[in-house]
Formats: structure tokens, C-alpha cells, sequence
């Protein structure tokens, strides 16, 4: 086990690598430069450029730009006030990860809930009710689904906020109302997610529940909820396991439409403002860190294996 994950730790800096050098580089195909904004002269442009080393060849930019990384220094933007890229990413992170996190543990557990019970009730009310919900959270845009909540909840009811809200004590902001003003964009991404789930549940558990095993604990005389607590949920969780990391990954990437219309400062919403603006030290940082989250959910999703079915055993690295 432990040269699994050093193996994979080791892959995972290679991935890094490979990532930064190809985003590096093509960012230098995009044309202009984050200072051609027709408010400064050609002479104060390579004023500029001369200051931040972007008029060194491509490949001494890339060397001294991964010496930095190394050091963890992934540059400066150069719009927003010269700050870090770090800082900026630690600012906004948190508010794309509530909000993601939110989603995510909603729509998994009411898709495994829902995916279980169309298997358990096949062919009842229940179970064409899910395969119905799934259709229609797949085909609905989650930005879609946002505009409906938004009119329904914030117009309509007056339930919810219009805009997020990050808590603030001298606009009386608590944290209670910042929670709440997650809820609607939370959801509207969870959708998606559960019903992504629950189509994988409830394919995966009528398989299951139909193997040879399951009904030799029946023929033992367990009871229908201890075969399906003790053996069948558990093998049919592996499936579910496997798409939680995209989809993870897809909530912070994917949540760019929900930050905009939610009005969420959030790290979709930062790199947008970045490509805008060919804030280039800004897009590698966030682009990298995105690549960072992939392939550590993915370690992540594939050491759980082995938590959720006892088979599944690591060994030699393989």
C-alpha cells in the first residue's frame, strides 16, 4: 500500500510538470500582452514587460517561472494590483469549495438514496420516477435549473437572497445568511450530480442484487435489509466511487455559469477575469492548481476502493 501511494505521488509530480510546461507555453501562442490596453504607449508596454522578464526568450521565462514554482511562487498578477497569485487563489478558493463541497455531499447522498430505492422497488411508482428525475437532471443545464430556483425562490417566495453574501460584521453579514445564500447555487449544481448517481446506483444495485452471492446470504436466512446493508450496497458504492472524482473536479471547474449568475467571487469567476484580461501568471496558477485537485481526488477515489470492498487489496505497487 504505502508503494502504491508513493508511486502515485511521484506520478502525480510528473503530471505537474507536464501540465505547467504545456499551459506555459501555450499561453505564449495568445496573442497581445496583458498591458496592450490602449491606455499606455508602445514605449511604457516594453517598460512594462522589461519589469515583469516578459522580454526574455520563451524558454528563460519557463525556467525562471518553474524555479518559482518549486520555491512556491507562482508569479504576480498584473492586473489585480500586483498581488500574488497565491493569495488570490487562497482568497477565492473558499467560496468555490463550500459551494462545491455543498453540491457534491447533497447530490451523492440523495442520488445513492433515490438509486437504492428505484433498485430495491423495480418496476414500482418509485423506480420510473427516479429513471424520469435522472433524465431530466441530465438534459437541464445546471444554469438552466439556477434561473428556475432564482425566480421561483428569490422573485416568487422571497426565501433566498438574489446575490451571495460573504459574511461581513460591518454589513451585519453573519454566517448563518452567508450559508443560506449557498444553498440555491449549491443546489443547482447538486442536480446534475444527483442524477448521475442515482442512474449508477440503480444500475449497479439491481445487478447485485441479482448475483449468486446475494442469493446464497438469502438461501442463509438473512432478512432483505441485512443482505442488502451487508453485501449489496457496499459492492454496488464502487461504481459511485468512481464518478465522484470527475464530478468532483467538474463542480470547481463547471461552477464558472452558477458564479457569474449567483454573483459567487469565486475562483471560475477569477479565471475568467484572467483569460479576459491575458493575465498570464493568473491563468497558469489557477489552471495548475486545477490540475493539482484532479490527480489528488483521483489518488483519493482510488485508495477508497479498498476501504469500500475488502477484495480490492493493493500489493506490489500494482
Amino acid at each position: 500500500m504505502l508503494r502504491y501511494v508513493i508511486e502515485r505521488v511521484l506520478l502525480i509530480v510528473v503530471t505537474m510538470f507536464v501540465v505547467i510546461t504545456l499551459n506555459f507555453f501555450l499561453l505564449q501562442l495568445i496573442d497581445g500582452s496583458p498591458f496592450d490596453n490602449g491606455k499606455i504607449t508602445p514605449v511604457q508596454v516594453e517598460m512594462m514587460k522589461r519589469k515583469y522578464g516578459l522580454d526574455a526568450p520563451p524558454m528563460e521565462q519557463y525556467l525562471r517561472y518553474l524555479k518559482g514554482v518549486v520555491q512556491g511562487d507562482f508569479g504576480t498578477s498584473f492586473k489585480l494590483q500586483n498581488k500574488e497569485v497565491k493569495d488570490l487563489i487562497a482568497d477565492k478558493l473558499p467560496n468555490t469549495v463550500k459551494i462545491g463541497s455543498m453540491a457534491l455531499i447533497f447530490g451523492v447522498i440523495v442520488g445513492i438514496l433515490l438509486g437504492a430505492l428505484a433498485a430495491i422497488y423495480r418496476n414500482s411508482f418509485w423506480d420510473h420516477f427516479v429513471t424520469v428525475l435522472a433524465v431530466v437532471g441530465v438534459s437541464i443545464p445546471s444554469f438552466v435549473m439556477a434561473a428556475f430556483l432564482q425566480y421561483y425562490f428569490v422573485v416568487k417566495l422571497g426565501w433566498f437572497p438574489f446575490l451571495f453574501q460573504e459574511p461581513d460584521v460591518d454589513k451585519g453579514i453573519t454566517v448563518w445568511m452567508s450559508v443560506h445564500s449557498m444553498l440555491l447555487p449549491a443546489f443547482s449544481l447538486s442536480f446534475y450530480v444527483i442524477s448521475a448517481t442515482m442512474r449508477y446506483m440503480r444500475s449497479e444495485l439491481v445487478e447485485v442484487l441479482n448475483s449468486d452471492y446475494i442469493l446464497l446470504a438469502r438461501a442463509k436466512g438473512l432478512n432483505k435489509s441485512q443482505v442488502i446493508m451487508r453485501h449489496a450496497l457496499r459492492n454496488a458504492l464502487i461504481p459511485v466511487i468512481t464518478i465522484i472524482g470527475p464530478m468532483a473536479i467538474s463542480l470547481l471547474t463547471g461552477s464558472l455559469v452558477i458564479e457569474q449568475f449567483f454573483g459567487v467571487p469565486g475562483l471560475s469567476k477569477l479565471l475568467l477575469n484572467a483569460v479576459y484580461q491575458n493575465d498570464y501568471f493568473l491563468i497558469l496558477g489557477v489552471n495548475s492548481f486545477y490540475s493539482f485537485l484532479y490527480v489528488v481526488i483521483v489518488l483519493i477515489v482510488d485508495l477508497l476502493y479498498g476501504v469500500i470492498d475488502p477484495r480490492i487489496r493493493l500489493k506490489g505497487g500494482n
